[in-house]
């Protein structure tokens, strides 16, 4: 869905959630043969039982592409992605697990140089099934002023 939102009409405190996604093991076949990523701690399911976690634990960059991927439902054409800060992966996602994204909008500010755009900052968080955080982060966007200097 495209939808025009201009700096000034994003609210902080303002949360919006997304539907759920289930981890496979296509997707660790995938992303591993994308990244190069063969770490037996993804790959190795009998390496893997001689270990803490028991069985495999997907990529963390696996879960952080899906998620952002999850947030991208709505276009907004005056904003894009200037970055994230502050990625943790704060617990393992393994495989059949499903992850939902509550995204709150945290920060709003002028750009540095840049007076006809602002920076708006998204606080991320990737839950499992079970409610509990598995990775967070800060995602930063660059979105139009509807005029230069204002808010």
């Amino acid at each position: 869905m495209i939808r025009e939102q201009y700096f000034e009409d994003y609210e902080t405190g303002a949360r919006r959630e997304t539907m759920g996604r289930t981890i496979t093991e296509t997707d660790l076949v995938l992303h591993a043969g994308q990244t190069g990523d063969f770490y037996p701690h993804h790959m190795d399911a009998e390496w893997c039982k001689t270990q803490p976690f028991g069985r495999r634990i997907a990529h963390g960059t696996l879960i952080f592409s899906v998620a952002v991927g999850m947030t991208a439902g709505d276009v907004n054409p005056l904003a894009f992605s200037y970055g994230y800060d502050r990625l943790r992966f704060l617990k393992p996602v393994f495989i059949g697990d499903t992850i939902r994204v509550r995204v709150e909008i945290k920060d709003k500010r002028d750009h540095p140089r840049r007076a006809d755009h602002g920076i708006v900052v998204e606080f991320c968080e990737v839950l499992n099934q079970a409610g509990e955080s598995v990775l967070v982060c800060e995602h930063l966007l660059m979105v139009s002023k509807r005029a230069p200097g204002g808010e």
